[in-house]
């Protein structure tokens, strides 16, 4: 992987489903993230996991498909977990935008499959 390049992968850990994200995220690769994230709202887990820890940047569209995430996993009864640790420029988005509240929140993935 190049230093720019993004990617959204998921796995299942344990029974829970975890979205991985890595580099810099942003309009260009949101929709691989919504439609990554809508997947695990209806594969049957009762836990998805949004691993932040090795995204260097997240923009306003990000942040979007982690809401609509969120509504769609509430819907379907299962709990979304964002787990960092998160990076500077992305704490700083969720600090900016006061979102961090509006999420469950986990320090690391190994914490968010816990919780």
């Amino acid at each position: 992987m190049t230093g720019n390049e993004a990617v959204v992968t998921t796995t299942t850990d344990r029974g829970v489903a975890v979205v991985s994200l890595c580099g810099d995220i942003d309009e260009e690769h949101a929709p691989a993230l919504a439609r990554a994230l809508a997947g695990t709202a209806v594969n049957g887990l009762v836990r998805t996991v949004v691993d932040l820890s090795r995204t260097r940047f997240a923009d306003s569209s990000v942040l979007h498909a982690l809401f609509d995430a969120q509504r769609a996993h509430r819907a379907a009864g299962e709990v979304l977990v964002l787990a960092g640790p998160l990076q500077a420029a992305v704490r700083r988005l969720f600090e900016v935008t006061g979102a961090a509240s509006a999420f469950r929140m986990a320090d690391s993935v190994e914490a968010a499959l816990k919780s």
